[in-house]
């Protein structure tokens, strides 16, 4: 009975579906195999224990006395195999980890201040680091582990990403709050050669969001500066001539005023990306769950 090595799981059903049902032609319809298969099955297991393990009687077969004291043994087998494929629950209330989040000043300044009030109350236990977007390098951050999820703009985002979608944003068109462009109703081309600051949080340019929304309606915009974040945004349009068109969920701000258009340009989507490594994680889907229910399809 030493030669556990020989064992298999299948031979290890074969004798417990055999515990239960007591008759040959019943445990192979209920394992789906044939007759034949399970009296194999038997037949090796009888070499390995050195015992009969199961006699024949008239209404089936009967177990002998070594095969009932394997009973309990091998039922216990299968539940360790039942605990082994089954994670525990998750309670975030024990976790002790560090969950690393890459976003936008945006997110930082709209998603997170929500969601970490719930982690701090939820997962006191977790810790949690939130660095600079960069979004040439997210695929790699992501497939490595260095970065477990990513709060951004689906322009953002590689395909290869799995993502969840979490609002729907619109710019609105601010100036300084002293500017005499407040007094009327300005039409898409009367904006369209205004001096314009846009934020280029990932690269250093001159391209904005917007460009497209103009070009459709056959202008060319007249970008001037291009700072890294919205925070600054507001404080560089302030002490300027120029005007921007910023998210809306970070307004209002004192120190900017919304100009009245006849047209805005289109929304736009927020979203949480992720790597498929991390999907199955339930720590990853907690954290998710909490993003759905503070961004309930608003």
């Amino acid at each position: 009975m030493s030669d556990i090595n020989r064992v298999d799981l299948k031979q290890l059903r074969v004798f417990k579906i055999l515990l239960k049902e007591r008759n040959v032609t019943r445990a192979a319809s209920q394992m789906g195999m044939t007759q034949q298969a399970v009296s194999a099955q038997l037949s090796k297991l009888r070499d390995i224990f050195q015992d009969r393990l199961f006699i024949r009687s008239g209404q089936g077969v009967i177990p002998t006395p070594l095969a009932e004291q394997l009973e309990p043994r091998v039922n216990a087998v299968f539940e360790s195999l039942d605990r082994l494929m089954a994670p525990d629950d998750f309670n975030p209330t024990t976790v002790e980890t560090t969950y690393v989040i890459s976003a936008t000043d945006y997110a930082v300044a709209v998603v997170l201040p929500r969601l970490m009030m719930k982690l701090r109350k939820l997962a006191p236990g977790l810790k949690l680091i939130v660095r600079d977007f960069e979004s040439d390098r997210l695929y790699a951050l992501l497939a490595s582990g260095d970065v477990d999820l990513a709060l951004t703009f689906p322009a953002f985002v590689p395909e290869s990403c799995q993502t969840q979608w979490l609002f729907s944003e619109h710019h609105v068109c601010v100036t300084r709050k002293d500017s005499p462009l407040l007094a009327r109703r300005l039409t898409i081309g009367d904006v369209a050669g205004l001096p314009q600051l846009i934020v280029s949080p990932t690269r250093a340019n001159l391209i904005g969001s917007a460009d497209e929304w103009f070009a459709s309606n056959g202008y060319k915009r007249n970008v001037v500066m291009s700072v890294p974040s919205f925070s600054a945004a507001p404080v560089c349009v302030a002490s300027t001539d120029c005007i921007a068109f910023l998210p809306s969920r970070i307004l209002p701000n004192p120190l900017v005023k919304e100009i009245e258009l006849d047209q805005s340009p289109p929304c736009f989507d927020v979203i949480a990306a992720w790597h498929s490594r991390s999907s199955q994680d339930p720590l990853h889907s907690w954290i998710l769950t909490l993003l759905q229910q503070e961004f309930p399809n608003i």
